[in-house]
């Protein structure tokens, strides 16, 4: 994997981050295929030659913005799976909730950028490809933990081990919000909800 070209000496502060967070925005609005280096640097609003100061190619920011999105929403992950004050699936539950109330008021519109880019560019990149599926996998680690936590405590069934559900329940996941995006509809998020915590985790 070719590492991203170190800032030069006419590199600003927050520059990067300013590609980052633009070029995610237009990814989630065109997708990865469709958007140039072009449209990330005047998304950014900075000439496009700064594209080079901080990243190889296309490929490296692709796998760099799966990074930053991922991070990003991470701390709102632990925040509510490691939340000692609820018990562990009601951590889950909030969890989806609260992210089922985000893509309501989003118009079921952007869904997950880091399933979105899985779908369209695993067949392409590797580099981008193994990113993802690190990421997807240190996400379900965090969903098996509370699973686990939750079958110690016999508050669900120990029948499945803690890693196969979290691995599952993520994977359920995604395919739920790509049919939320076709449906432009909390349909396939709510039959998710109702099916692992009416059937899948109960006690």
């Amino acid at each position: 994997m070719k590492a991203a070209r170190k800032p030069g000496p006419r590199a600003k502060a927050g520059v990067r981050e300013k590609l980052l967070n633009a070029g995610m925005t237009v990814i989630e609005g065109n997708g990865y295929a469709a958007t140039g280096i072009s449209d990330i640097a005047d998304a950014a609003e900075v000439a496009k030659g700064s594209f080079y100061h901080y990243f190889d190619s296309k490929e490296t920011f692709g796998a760099a913005a799966a990074d930053t999105y991922f991070e990003n929403h991470w701390v709102f992950l632990t925040g509510v799976l490691e939340d000692r004050k609820l018990e562990p699936i009601e951590r889950l539950l909030t969890y989806f909730t609260l992210r089922i109330d985000a893509f309501r008021n989003d118009g079921f519109n952007r869904g997950c950028l880091l399933g979105n880019l899985g779908l369209e560019v695993s067949d392409h990149s590797a580099v981008i490809r193994g990113h993802i599926d690190a990421h997807f996998q240190r996400w379900s680690d965090l969903v098996a933990t509370c699973i686990e936590e939750a079958q110690r405590l016999g508050a669900t069934s120990s029948a499945l081990s803690a890693n196969a559900l979290g691995r599952h329940i993520v994977s359920s996941w995604e395919g739920a919000i790509l049919r939320m995006r076709v449906e432009k509809s909390d349909r396939a998020l709510i039959e998710f909800v109702e099916f692992t915590f009416n059937h899948l985790l109960k006690k």
